[in-house]
């Protein structure tokens, strides 16, 4: 009978040390996880990649919107200022800047 209390005991112990540390790794999960995808974003953000990519993406769109026809143009600004709302201004060439501040007077109208 004690055999039995005894397995009992150690299998609740072995049990409860799990849930401990499942309960602990999902902790450390919830907490450092947002942390570490913000550090990864910005990193990426920051890369010279994204930020040739991103330069090369809006000179394209320019092209597109200089080519199209005035009816097209509202539509391609809109979705210009879109790609170009959450990037820092200061890391377009000159050119593309006063363009994209064009298009945000325009829009104001």
């Amino acid at each position: 009978m004690k055999a039995v209390f005894g397995f009992v005991g150690v299998l609740v112990v072995v049990l409860g040390l799990s849930w401990i540390f499942q309960g602990n790794d999902f902790f450390m999960h919830k907490v450092f996880t947002p942390r570490q995808e913000a550090v990864r974003r910005e990193v990426f953000e920051q890369s010279k990649a994204y930020n040739q990519g991103m330069i090369q993406e809006l000179q394209n769109m320019q092209f597109e919107y200089i080519k199209a026809a005035p009816e097209h143009q509202t539509a391609l600004a809109s979705i210009i200022l879109h790609r170009a709302a959450d990037y820092d201004e200061n890391r377009l060439p000159s050119d593309l800047r006063v363009f994209i501040q064009q298009l945000r007077r325009n829009q104001g109208r």
